[in-house]
């Protein structure tokens, strides 16, 4: 594992996790790139979390809507936004102020990203970006 330079775009910085160690499907996810024997780089993204500009970018890589990426499970989601009428950038920024409602783990490899649920996803993404 080695850490890339978040200097440079998104697209541009090559094999990355989001991350989150308590996550059994993101622990899978994790095992998945370091049997890969690829370089890469891990974010928990509860600790560093990712911009407005950054989660819009991963949105964008994965091809779907914000509210496909929110955890809506959660119990911060069920009490503060369900039910509302909320825009893109809303939701985007409650995904921002309470990182629990990223949905995980988020794998990137260049400019494709996806979503390990189920793993077999990231298995796809690394045969596509070699």
């Amino acid at each position: 594992m080695t850490k890339i330079n978040n200097l440079l775009p998104l697209g541009e910085r090559g094999l990355q996790i989001y991350h989150n160690p308590r996550c059994r499907k993101s622990r899978e996810g994790l095992a998945i790139l370091e049997n890969s024997g690829r370089e890469f780089e891990i974010i928990k993204y509860l600790e560093e979390v990712p911009s407005e500009k950054e989660l819009t970018e991963i949105i964008t890589m994965l091809g779907i809507s914000p509210i496909q990426l929110v955890r809506k499970t959660e119990k911060i989601w069920k009490e503060e936004y369900k039910g509302k009428e909320l825009s893109d950038s809303d939701i985007i920024t409650a995904m921002v102020q309470n990182p629990k409602l990223i949905e995980r783990p988020i794998v990137i490899n260049k400019n494709k990203a996806v979503i390990g649920r189920p793993p077999e996803n990231i298995l796809e993404l690394l045969s596509m970006t070699k």
